[in-house]
C-alpha cells in the first residue's frame, strides 16, 4: 500500500501536467477538468481522503469518455501512422483509459486496505 501511495503522488503530478499541456486546445476546460479530477483524486488518495464512491464514480466516467472517445478505427497514436483525427481520438481515449485503471485501482485499495 505505501508504494501505491507513493505511485499515487508521481500521477498526481503526471496528471497535472497532462491538464497542463492541453493549453492549446480548443476544448481546453473540458480537458482541464477531466484530468485535474484525476490529479485531486491522486493527492486524496495520498492523504487517505480519496472516497471510495468517488473513486468508483470517477473511473466510471472515465471508461464512457473512453468508450465515447474511441476512434471508429483505431490507427495508432503516432502522427504519421493514419488519419491525424482517428490518431488523436485514440490519444485521448487511451489517455482516458489510463485514468479509469487508476481510479478503479485506487478504489480497489481503498476497499481493501481500510482501517
Amino acid at each position: 500500500m505505501k508504494a501505491l501511495k507513493y505511485l499515487s503522488l508521481i500521477f498526481g503530478a503526471m496528471f497535472l501536467w497532462a491538464a497542463y499541456v492541453q493549453y492549446n486546445d480548443p476544448d481546453v476546460f473540458y480537458w482541464y477538468a477531466i484530468y485535474g479530477a484525476a490529479a485531486l483524486a491522486s493527492f486524496l488518495f495520498y492523504l487517505n481522503r480519496l472516497p471510495y464512491l468517488v473513486a468508483i464514480i470517477l473511473g466510471i466516467i472515465y471508461v464512457i469518455i473512453t468508450i465515447s472517445t474511441w476512434p471508429d478505427q483505431f490507427e495508432g497514436v503516432t502522427i504519421g501512422q493514419g488519419d491525424i483525427v482517428n490518431v488523436e481520438r485514440g490519444r485521448e481515449a487511451l489517455g482516458m483509459l489510463i485514468l479509469a485503471i487508476t481510479m478503479f485501482v485506487y478504489a480497489i485499495a481503498i476497499r481493501k486496505f481500510k482501517p
